[in-house]
């Protein structure tokens, strides 16, 4: 299989999964093959270049490997199976399947990682992306083409609300790239796209927390290169879930203590914003094409929000979804391309609607304080107490699903039931077209 490759026999020095051979005309993140003295054969990924010396990551491990094994390098960077075949299917982060599916090694490659997208075929982003999530829809819309993670900590429930927006996503299809999961993980994400039917519409690509520290740094870019060659092949709208984007950094660094590189901050890699921004930066509504929109968890260790790698992804993404106590906060909470489509994509009344409801909702938590503190409570702050409850109860419980416009129009039953018209403080070309509609149906609730 590997007879016409240039073999470079015995290795200089093993550490850990890390092998150094020396050779010549090798590039970084070239893919290459090890055979052992007992005939075993092992696929690695160069990770530094130092002259002659060649060090390189070793997915199998280095456990086992004799200095006599002999290297063979393949010349070109790592590649992925695409086809409309690897629909409904499971990869781990060799790029190999893992589900016992059909033999898919005929089927043609792509190869990952590459530069971005030239700025000249991208669009400005116009359409949304419904997840039927209020706390995204109504008040932080998701664009095509947007790039933005879900800050959260560990305990919270993110792997459900990214489940939930992928099997609710109004996208073509869903790449999944889950990075050092436990199994139980692993499982629960399979389980749901199979159980709410886009299995057949979905890519997963998985490194689990027992597998080689190599592959996980791997798959973002598995993932996002099979995301856009769909959307520029075929057309189509592609929404890449990423978690965990933190195990992914820890990974890096792992791999950077084992090359003895200088540590930057807390022990990360000095070129973290780069590797991060690579993989984002794929995000692109292509020209006369489909999207590639990514959403991904990034964990802060201790809720520390200028930990390095939330740090640097908030540079990077447009906004972020804040997730703590088990609802997306409204006020950690944000959408850079929210006005995109807020109003033009959505109803008239968008805009308007998210302002009064997170005005009334902040008001709410100061009515809540003076209740705490035992001050007289006026009528107006029983209503915004009122309306918090409501507020919470309808629309932050991340299991809450609504089509925007559904939401929208329980956005007004909600401030009806709380607040009169002229409380409102909004148009009074939207109160009269939207608020009496409502009002008058609760009249009729109430006397039937």
């Amino acid at each position: 299989m590997f007879q016409d490759l240039i073999r470079h026999t015995r290795l200089e020095e093993i550490v850990g999964d890390t092998i150094r051979v020396k050779a010549e005309g090798v590039a970084f993140g070239d893919v290459a093959v090890v055979e052992n003295v007992d005939g075993q054969f092992s696929i690695a990924r160069v990770v530094e270049l130092s002259g002659h010396l060649v060090s390189l990551q070793v997915f199998a491990g280095g456990k086992g490997l004799s200095t006599d094994a002999s290297v063979r390098f393949l010349g070109h960077p790592q590649e992925v199976i695409y086809s409309d075949n690897i629909l409904g299917r499971i990869f781990r982060g060799s790029g190999e399947p893992i589900d016992g599916g059909p033999d898919l090694s005929a089927e043609p490659r792509i190869r990952t990682g590459g530069p971005t997208v030239n700025p000249m075929m991208r669009i400005l982003p116009t359409k949304m992306i419904q997840t039927n999530v209020p706390m995204i829809d109504v008040f932080n819309s998701l664009v095509e083409s947007q790039k933005i993670p879900i800050f959260s900590i560990a305990g919270e429930p993110y792997n459900e609300l990214l489940a939930r927006i992928g099997f609710q996503a109004d996208a073509d299809i869903i790449v999944f790239g889950g990075l050092g999961l436990i199994f139980d993980d692993f499982h629960f994400f399979r389980s749901a796209f199979e159980e709410h039917g886009i299995f057949h519409r979905t890519v997963m690509f998985v490194n689990q927390a027992i597998d080689p520290i190599v592959e996980r740094i791997l798959i973002p870019d598995m993932a996002l290169a099979v995301a856009e060659r769909f959307a520029v092949a075929e057309n189509k709208r592609v929404l890449v879930l990423l978690t965990d984007m933190t195990a992914y950094a820890d990974a890096l660094k792992e791999i950077s203590i084992a090359l003895e590189r200088v540590p930057a901050t807390r022990g990360y890699t000095g070129d973290l914003y780069t590797q991060l921004a690579k993989r984002y930066e794929k995000a692109c509504d292509f020209k006369n094409a489909g999207s590639v929109t990514i959403l991904s968890v990034t964990t802060m260790p201790g809720g520390d929000v200028t930990h390095p790698v939330p740090d640097n992804t908030g540079y990077i993404t447009e906004g972020q979804f804040y997730l703590h106590d088990g609802v997306i906060d409204p006020f950690g909470s944000l959408s850079r391309l929210k006005q995109r489509v807020v109003g033009k994509a959505t109803r008239e009344d968008h805009g308007q609607v998210m302002n009064t409801m997170i005005r009334f909702y902040a008001n709410a938590l100061e009515a809540q304080k003076k209740q705490a503190m035992a001050f007289e409570l006026s009528p107006f702050d029983e209503k915004l107490l009122k309306f918090g409850k409501l507020f919470r109860e309808r629309f932050m419980d991340i299991r809450v699903s609504l089509p925007v416009i559904e939401a929208l129009d329980l956005c007004w039953q909600t401030l009806a039931e709380c607040f009169e018209p002229q409380e409102l403080l909004m148009k009074d070309s939207l109160i009269r077209k939207y608020f009496p509609q409502i009002a008058s149906r609760l009249e009729r609730q109430a006397d039937a």
